[in-house]
């Protein structure tokens, strides 16, 4: 009987090394993954900030602000993870799962917004860009939005809301400041001073569906890959909270 009872405390004691070592494998890659959900969050505010001051709604910017938080929230929890795994605490492993559950309910919300957005998108750029474009490019005090119009149509390769004869009703352009230009130079294939007076389709780019469809789809591409990064990162959060829960479980029968 005392044979079998050392044996069982050494079976025990194994599973729960093996576990812990689980655990912080885990750890590791869940940290690796935080710093991987805060660089797409800030590269969404930095990189593609210009095009964000061109939509009425503050949806995409508050899910990359979202994924932002739940980076930095799992790159901590990675930390404590590895602490609680090697201290054999079970109140920092209980501590653990709280803020595993508060990450993957952040994930869902970050979701649940991209969702949401996703539906309005479309109607959203068709009633905001085009008067954004015509009301507040080259106007006083609408630097960002001047530069940002003229980002958009230089990279899409684009010109105008949905074609570039909505340049015609432009504040700006009816004014003597365009000095006889019928579309921005950032429309043009070549950009030089003043190429926006000539409006034939060899200058200018002419696409159909104009800058909102390139805008949209770009919008919808960088949603795909935000909700990819959020599912992946969930998908290891529930593997975590299953070790968590097996490695606590193990604990409860050891003496602190």
């Amino acid at each position: 009987m005392k044979t079998m009872g050392v044996y069982e405390e050494k079976k025990e004691t194994c599973g729960t090394i093996c576990l812990k070592y689980l655990l912080f494998t885990f750890n590791f890659l869940f940290w690796l993954a935080g710093g991987v959900v805060m660089a797409v969050g800030i590269w969404t505010l930095v990189e593609k900030s210009d095009y964000i001051s061109l939509l009425s709604s503050k949806t995409y910017a508050a899910s990359a602000y979202i994924l932002i938080l739940a980076g930095v929230i799992v790159m901590v929890t990675g930390v404590l993870g590895c602490c609680a795994t090697f201290k054999e605490q079970r109140r920092l492993l209980r501590v653990y799962f709280v803020l595993l559950l508060c990450i993957f309910l952040l994930e869902i919300l970050a979701g649940v917004l991209a969702y949401i957005y996703y539906q309005q998108l479309n109607e959203e750029l068709k009633q905001n860009l085009r008067e954004t474009m015509i009301q507040k490019y080259q106007q006083p005090g609408q630097e960002h939005v001047t530069g940002a119009v003229d980002k958009l149509q230089q990279e899409f390769k684009c010109c105008g809301s949905n074609s570039s004869s909505d340049w015609n009703e432009s504040v700006w352009i009816r004014s003597s400041s365009a000095e006889g230009r019928a579309v921005p130079d950032s429309c043009c294939k070549t950009q030089t001073e003043r190429c926006g007076r000539r409006e034939h389709p060899s200058n200018i780019y002419k696409v159909e569906g104009g800058c909102i469809t390139k805008l949209e789809n770009f919008i919808l591409d960088h949603l795909k890959i935000i909700g990819a990064v959020g599912v992946g990162i969930a998908c290891v959060q529930v593997i975590g909270m299953v070790f968590t829960c097996c490695l606590y479980r193990s604990l409860k029968a050891e003496p602190y």
